[in-house]
C-alpha cells in the first residue's frame, strides 16, 4: 500500500506535511512547533508500542497498558526468554524501526518480574 505525503515550506524553517485529511507542522528549530528529531522520536514510540502489544499477544502474556519513556521500557510479568521474543517480534513489526539504519535503533527492554 503506497503512502502519499505532501510537504510544503513557504518560508523559514517550518514545514507543513499532509497525509490524507491530517496535517502536521514541523519546525526544524523547534521554536514554533515540534522539531524534526522530536517528530522522529514520537513516530518511533507511536509505532513501537503497538508492535510490543502485538508481539506480546503473539507470545501469550497480556502486557496491559504500556507507558513509553525515552528508552521505550515496558514492565511486564513475563520470563526473560519471552520478553526477548516479544522485543524481537516488535522489532520486526515496527516500520519506523525498519526504516532507521541500525546505528539509530533504540535499545528496547522488557523488565521481567
Amino acid at each position: 500500500m503506497a503512502k502519499e505525503v505532501h510537504s510544503v515550506s513557504d518560508e523559514g524553517m517550518s514545514t507543513t506535511s499532509s497525509c490524507r485529511d491530517f496535517e502536521l507542522t514541523i519546525d526544524a528549530t523547534g521554536e514554533e512547533s515540534i522539531d524534526t528529531l522530536e517528530t522522529l522520536l514520537a513516530d518511533y514510540a507511536a509505532c513501537y508500542v503497538p508492535a510490543l502489544r502485538v508481539g506480546g499477544r503473539q507470545r501469550t502474556p497480556d502486557l496491559g497498558g504500556e507507558a513509553t519513556t525515552g528508552d521505550v521500557t515496558v514492565e511486564a510479568d513475563v520470563d526473560e526468554e519471552t520478553a526477548d521474543a516479544i522485543v524481537a517480534r516488535a522489532n520486526e513489526l515496527c516500520k519506523v524501526h525498519d526504516a532507521l539504519k541500525s546505528s539509530l535503533h533504540a535499545e528496547m527492554t522488557l523488565r521481567t518480574a
